[in-house]
């Protein structure tokens, strides 16, 4: 029994190590904090689960007035005592979610996004013990869930939506319909919780999606900045003609 356990636990530091390594390649630091937008980070919680990578999300209360019901990260925008976005990113998953920020060892900052709101959103990933029970805050978060890592490149419920992004251009989004056998219930996963997914899940297995993404697998964080610097060209370019 002893010799399994430690075998077990040999293949999950490997498992996590290996995840480790490839997260630290792609970490992209303060490189685009001096940028001229509001800030907000997210957690990206994995946990090793029965063997898998999963990450922990949540789903926003319905008592919100932004975005109720909609399913997302744990995290929110920056405040003053905030040092920077890994600060902002636990301070909101200890205030949603009940996690400690001790409990959480930070690996890395993935490239940003943009919200409809225009804040600029870092996506902080760190790992937590998969014994992890959370407390959510019921004036934020109605439910909170786990997904297999492996489901945002092999999804089996999944549609690319068309959008207008935040400057105004037609694109497309990520959409996928998780059916959680724990919980008995189907969770939407969309918009920008969904590209932060895709693309973590990408950094990790490298392998390409069963859909179509916009990265160039072999120069993956490469093709992630350009993608994003292109977004936050236009978003400046609409907000010049509309002066």
């Amino acid at each position: 029994m002893a010799a399994v356990e430690r075998e077990d636990g040999r293949e999950r530091e490997s498992i996590k190590g290996k995840a480790k390594l490839r997260l630290r390649e792609c970490d992209v630091g303060d490189k685009f904090s001096h940028l001229p937008l509001r800030k907000a980070s997210v957690l990206l919680p994995l946990l090793l689960r029965d063997g898998a990578l999963c990450l922990l999300l949540t789903v926003r209360s319905m008592q919100l007035r932004r975005s109720p019901g909609e399913v997302c990260f744990p995290g929110g925008k920056r405040e003053e005592m905030d040092k920077d976005e890994i600060d902002t990113a636990l301070r909101e998953a200890k205030e949603e979610v009940g996690l400690q920020p001790e409990k959480v060892e930070v690996i890395c900052r993935l490239v940003p996004g943009i919200d409809k709101m225009n804040h600029l959103v870092t996506p902080v990933v760190g790992f937590i013990e998969d014994t992890f029970q959370a407390s959510p805050n019921p004036d934020e978060v109605s439910d909170v869930f786990v997904v297999p890592l492996e489901y945002f490149i092999k999804p089996l419920n999944y549609v690319a939506l068309p959008y207008k992004n935040s400057s105004g251009y037609l694109s497309w989004m990520h959409c996928f319909t998780y059916d959680d056998h724990e919980h008995k219930k189907s969770f939407k996963i969309w918009g920008l919780t969904a590209h932060f997914a895709v693309f973590l899940a990408i950094v990790i297995f490298r392998t390409k999606p069963t859909f179509e993404v916009h990265y160039d697998l072999d120069n993956l964080i490469m093709s992630a900045e350009n993608n994003f610097m292109d977004l936050y060209a236009s978003i400046n370019e609409r907000k010049k003609s509309s002066l």
